[in-house]
């Protein structure tokens, strides 16, 4: 029998099945006793999960684990009690392509329309700063996810938030044609390869924690680093660099965010505004996967509200 889905998963519905293991830790309640608290995951979502029994030691993040439970609610967000759990067999024969939540498109594929736009450069100093930046970053970047929990954490998530961001690229360049295209392309691939530094993430794309780098440094600082070795080993210098290193340090458009600087001139803005349009985007269409249509989801953190998935059959409902 087929197990039910994280994103169909409601209020008091009982759960069996096999979820891959996000996060785990033991940890203790405000009364002493011990818990084991878990992020577990499939390809449609992920759920914070309680057991409350304190000799239960902690799976290993990227395993695979049984477990049966009820759903609860707590704080708003939907949470599984656990009852039993154990790890999976081999013979169980699990097809992780059920749990491990992947890009839509293939890296290769993705991968291709980035070389494709780096082909396109008039510029042959973007071109080799571009291609050296990608080749510092190895081949990682064809399955690391883009964030450990928010937009695009999924296997290949990197590439899809760069493609995806590409695309908008191309549509604010043919809106307003005076920009300058290929510098604005070339800050779209590079802003956030960097996070392949700041991340411990398995090839299945399942983010652990992050690094001392990502903790000490943070992506946008490192790129700003990577990005000046880049360019000195492929022997460019002078303002492209520090256009394309302001792109960077200033693409989360504000200090409280981590951008110790403000963009500064147009291709920095749009960077800025489609970087964050994407992300967006990639996080409510999650919600909107999950929610039923009419209904509201729970408060979503980083964004700060709950969303609202319309049922988009209003002119039936005027007649």
């Amino acid at each position: 029998m087929e197990q039910l889905t994280v994103s169909q998963l409601v209020k008091d519905i009982r759960f069996e099945g096999f979820l891959l293991v996000r996060s785990s830790d033991q940890r203790e309640s405000a009364k002493g006793g011990r818990y084991l608290d878990m992020n577990l995951t499939d390809r449609t979502g992920e759920i914070n999960c309680k057991v409350w029994d304190g000799n239960v030691a902690p799976p290993p993040a990227g395993s695979v684990i049984k477990v049966r439970g009820l759903v609860q609610e707590y704080n708003g967000r939907l949470q599984l009690r656990i009852e039993r759990i154990r790890a999976s067999t081999a013979e169980d024969k699990v097809d992780l392509s059920l749990l491990v939540p992947c890009a839509p498109e293939k890296p290769e594929d993705m991968m291709r329309e980035i070389s494709d736009t780096i082909d396109g450069f008039a510029s042959e100093e973007l071109k080799k700063i571009v291609r050296e930046m990608l080749r510092l970053s190895g081949d990682a970047i064809y399955w690391f996810p883009a964030a450990q929990r928010l937009h695009h954490a999924e296997r290949s998530g990197l590439l899809h938030h760069t493609t995806g961001m590409l695309r908008l690229a191309n549509h604010v360049i043919e809106a307003y044609p005076w920009l300058k295209g290929d510098l604005l392309r070339a800050g779209v691939i590079l802003h956030d390869l960097s996070k392949i530094t700041e991340m411990k993430s398995d090839e299945l794309g399942n983010v652990s924690d992050y690094t001392r780098d990502g903790l000490m440094i943070g992506h946008l600082v490192r790129g700003v680093a990577q990005l000046a070795q880049a360019a000195k080993n492929v022997g460019v210098e002078g303002e492209i660099v520090v256009l394309l290193e302001h792109m960077i340090i200033s693409h989360h458009g504000e200090a409280e965010y981590g951008s110790p600087r403000k963009p500064m001139f147009p291709e920095a803005e749009v960077l800025h505004w489609i970087d964050l349009l994407d992300a967006r985007m990639n996080e409510m269409q999650g919600v909107m996967d999950r929610v039923p249509a009419g209904a509201f989801s729970e408060k979503i953190w980083s964004l700060d509200r709950r969303l609202y998935h319309p049922r988009y059959d209003y002119e039936d409902d005027a007649q």
